[in-house]
């Protein structure tokens, strides 16, 4: 399924990067580099958001390539929340009784440098063809029990609006699905992207919700906010995801203030990831002590409409789950993380 974001405002390799002042004349090599082994896309919007002149700039820091990307740390995996191991079929995993994930795209409008799956996506070897498609459907129909499809990737609002039309109209015509989710960033990242033509192309027969990944409130511009109402009064509604980062959101005045301009674009914040162990971003992570003091200041700070869960993906795949501090009989903490199953695993920080 081709993507409809292929643009000349996009920037991709490191001369674009120096030309648009995000990073020194001397660093476009190390850029590409990076490139190479991790997929780089910054839309003109949200470069335009970037204070080239800040060195801690929280937006640079989530899009713009660095050398440390290349390292990678003790602990750091190729698959940190074990998709591999729940995908019966490609492009879909089935991690959950009542739900899967379908990845129709790995194109994004902007890779993260966190990112999870930052090994796949924007590669198109790894790219989904029309036939995994077919078989996820086919599994999908197949499966009684499912309930819910979410839709991922990638970013499926890359989809062209005649594409994802098409397969949410398919879709909904499995007779035990009762909702679609569609995970996306791109009503932050390429807001005009968002038309009445994609509106429509989301009334499919079944409700649509939509979940929106911001992580500080300078990406939700004036533009995201006009792309939010089209959703919202298309019949759409609408929450969001985020991931606690350090030096992009890690304090509470932060995290407050974007909340609190999520709930006023009517979005409810939903989710707040603990950063994965995806390789080459321990510059991004916090302890989970440091997580769960930030989380809990805002306890009685901002109501609880504003406030989302705060989660951690159980490496190897064991699904998210809130985190509860253990204590050994020998004195020693540690994090008990209890999956779905009610089989407990423990997580420590490194």
């Amino acid at each position: 399924m081709p993507d409809t974001l292929s643009s000349p405002v996009v920037l991709r390799t490191g001369r674009h990067l120096v030309d648009a002042g995000l990073i020194d004349g001397d660093a476009d090599q190390t850029a590409d580099r990076i490139g190479e082994r991790y997929s780089i896309a910054i839309p003109s919007g949200l470069a335009a958001l970037i204070d080239p002149n800040d060195p801690e700039d929280p937006i640079a820091r989530q899009f713009v390539p660095d050398a440390a990307e290349l390292e990678t740390s003790d602990g750091e995996l190729e698959d940190p929340i074990g998709d591999g191991a729940h995908s019966p079929v490609p492009g879909l995993v089935h991690r959950y009784p009542d739900r899967v994930l379908l990845m129709p795209t790995l194109c994004c409008p902007v890779y993260c440098r966190y990112c999870f799956r930052r090994d796949r996506v924007g590669r198109d070897a790894d790219a989904p063809t029309a036939e995994d498609v077919d078989r996820a459907i086919s599994y999908i129909t197949a499966h009684e029990d499912i309930r819910e499809v979410i839709l991922t990737g990638g970013d499926p609002l890359s989809l062209s609006d005649t594409n994802l039309g098409a397969l949410l109209k398919r879709l909904a015509e499995i007779p035990h699905l009762n909702n679609l989710r569609i995970h996306t960033r791109v009503p932050v990242a390429l807001p005009g992207r968002v038309t009445g033509k994609l509106v429509d192309a989301l009334q499919c027969g079944l409700p649509v919700w939509m979940v929106l990944h911001a992580n500080h409130v300078r990406e939700l511009t004036d533009e995201v906010a006009a792309a939010c109402d089209r959703l919202t009064r298309g019949g759409i509604p609408l929450l969001s995801q985020s991931v606690l980062l350090k030096g992009v959101n890690d304090d509470v005045d932060t995290l407050t203030c974007l909340f609190r301009r999520l709930i006023a674009l009517k979005v409810k914040p939903y989710y707040l990831h603990h950063p994965d162990r995806a390789r080459g971003t321990a510059r991004f992570r916090l302890t989970l002590d440091e997580g769960r003091t930030l989380v809990d200041a805002l306890r009685g700070r901002i109501s609880g409409l504003c406030q989302p869960t705060y989660v951690v993906d159980i490496p190897g795949g064991h699904g998210k789950v809130k985190a509860v501090k253990a204590e050994k009989s020998d004195g020693e903490k540690y994090w008990s993380l209890v999956d779905f199953h009610g089989n407990p695993h423990e997580f420590r920080d490194f």
